[in-house]
C-alpha cells in the first residue's frame, strides 16, 4: 500500500525529461572508477544499417556482436542520474543477490541505502559470493513507469518474448562467468566489460573477419578507425564503461565461481595463451542529441559530435562475465 501511494508523484517525476538536456553532471552523478581500459574488442560490430534476416542469418543464433546507433535512449539515460534515482525510488526495496556464478543469497535493502551505504568499489581481496550485486529481480509494478521509457534493440528472436533486468553496481564489480538465454545489454552510465574467445576457429567461422554483405563486420562501422568508434563529445558521457567478456557454449572458460571477475582478470587473465583468450570488449554509453551527428552529416563543424549508442548482443548458452569499470547504470534485455 505504501509503494501505491508513492506512484502518483513518482509518474511526475520520470514525466518530467528533456532528452539532450545537458544541465546532469557528468557521469550522471556516479562515482567514476579507477580500472584502466583495454582499448581493444574483438567483438563483431555492426551499424543500424544491418538488416533483421543478416541479424538471424550471421549472429542471432551463432556469435555476439556490439550494435551502434539503433536506439536512442537518451530520454531513458536522463531519468537514471543519481539524483533522479533516488528521489524516484529511494524507499522502495531492492533485491541484491551475492556477485558470483550461481547468486545463491538474496538480500532486500532500500535503494537509498543501497546507493548511499552498500555501492561501493569492489574490495579485490572480497569473494564474489560475499559481494552483494543491484541486477534484476526488479518489481515491474514500481520500477515500470521507468522502464517503459526504455528503448529496446529492434531484433528478436522468433518464439521469444523480452524481459529487461536493470541495475547499478560499483567500480571493479561484475558478475563472473556464467551462461543463459540470450538477450542484449546496454550501459546507461558507467564503463563495462565483457569476453568471449577469439583467435581460433571455433566452428562458426573465423573471428574478425570481413562478413559480406554485413556493415562494420570486421571493420569499423562508418569507416572509422579500426581501433574503435570515436569517443563521446559534447553531450555524451565520457569515461563510464562496461567491459564483457564471451566464450562459445563448447569452450568453458577456467574460473572459479566465487571469484570475482575483477580477481579472475589479476590473476588468471594474463597467464592465457592468445588461443584461450575469450572475447571482449569495453561497451560505451551513448546519447543521440543536437550535438550528436554522424561525421558525414555534421561535415565536422564545431561543435557537433557523433555519440555512437552500443549494444552488446549475446546468443544463448555463450559464457559471459562482465566487469564495471566505473559506477554504472546497466540493463539488459533477456529474450526468453
Amino acid at each position: 500500500m505504501a509503494a501505491a501511494r508513492l506512484l502518483p508523484p513518482l509518474l511526475l517525476l520520470l514525466g518530467w525529461v528533456r532528452p539532450g538536456a545537458c544541465t546532469d553532471p557528468p557521469g550522471g552523478g556516479w562515482l567514476a572508477g579507477t580500472v584502466p581500459e583495454e582499448p581493444r574488442c574483438t567483438v563483431e560490430r555492426a551499424d543500424a544499417s544491418l538488416t533483421y534476416p543478416l541479424f538471424l542469418q550471421r549472429f542471432a543464433f551463432s556469435r555476439p556482436l556490439i550494435l551502434g546507433g539503433v536506439t536512442d535512449n537518451s530520454a531513458f539515460r536522463a531519468l537514471c542520474t543519481r539524483e533522479k534515482l533516488l528521489a524516484a525510488f529511494g524507499p522502495f526495496p531492492v533485491r541484491l543477490s551475492t556477485a558470483n556464478t550461481y547468486s545463491y543469497r538474496k538480500v532486500d535493502v532500500p535503494f537509498q541505502e543501497y546507493v548511499e551505504q552498500l555501492l561501493k568499489p569492489q574490495d579485490p581481496a572480497r569473494l564474489g559470493s560475499d559481494t552483494l550485486y543491484f541486477f534484476g529481480d526488479n518489481n515491474f509494478t514500481e520500477w515500470g513507469p521507468l522502464f517503459q521509457h526504455y528503448v529496446p534493440p529492434p531484433f528478436r528472436i522468433p518464439g521469444t518474448s523480452p524481459a529487461y533486468s536493470f541495475g547499478i553496481a560499483g567500480s571493479g564489480s561484475g558478475v563472473p562467468f556464467h551462461w543463459h538465454g540470450p538477450g542484449f545489454s546496454e550501459v546507461i552510465f558507467g564503463r563495462k566489460v565483457r569476453t568471449q574467445p577469439w583467435g581460433k576457429d571455433l566452428g562458426r567461422g573465423q573471428r574478425n573477419q570481413p562478413l559480406p554483405g554485413v556493415p562494420g563486420h570486421g571493420e569499423a562501422p562508418l569507416g572509422l578507425s579500426p581501433r574503435g568508434w570515436r569517443g563521446c563529445g559534447r553531450g555524451c558521457a565520457p569515461g563510464v564503461l562496461q567491459r564483457w567478456f564471451l566464450y562459445p557454449p563448447d569452450q568453458t572458460p577456467h574460473f572459479h565461481p566465487n571469484e570475482t571477475t575483477l580477481a579472475w582478470l589479476q590473476h588468471t587473465y594474463p597467464t592465457l595463451p592468445p588461443a584461450q583468450r575469450p572475447l571482449e570488449c569495453t561497451l560505451r554509453p551513448g546519447e543521440v542529441s543536437q550535438g550528436c551527428r554522424a561525421p558525414q552529416e555534421s561535415g565536422q563543424s564545431p561543435g557537433t559530435h557523433w555519440c555512437p549508442l552500443q549494444v552488446l548482443y549475446f546468443p544463448d548458452r555463450w559464457w559471459h562475465a562482465t566487469l564495471n569499470l566505473d559506477t554504472s547504470v546497466f540493463i539488459s534485455t533477456f529474450l526468453g
